[in-house]
């Protein structure tokens, strides 16, 4: 799990400092750009699939408390 949370935001680091890198340049290189984007879109898709719902969260105190 810890190893997990690491590569997510290694990813996300990893890929501003790519997408910084790439726009720093007075040729922008839209390879090294694009790849930068990749990565920090996965790292936070996979950041944001491990945080629950707010609404799941309603819905399950709402079913207890039929119960």
């Amino acid at each position: 799990m810890i190893i997990q949370k690491t590569i997510n935001y290694l990813l996300i680091i990893i890929g501003a400092i790519v997408a910084i890198y790439a726009q720093a340049g007075e040729e922008q290189d839209t390879v090294i750009l694009v790849l930068g984007m990749f990565c920090l879109m996965i790292g936070l898709y996979r950041v944001s699939r491990t945080i629950p719902s707010k609404h799941e969260n309603e819905a399950e105190k709402n079913n207890s408390e039929d119960v």
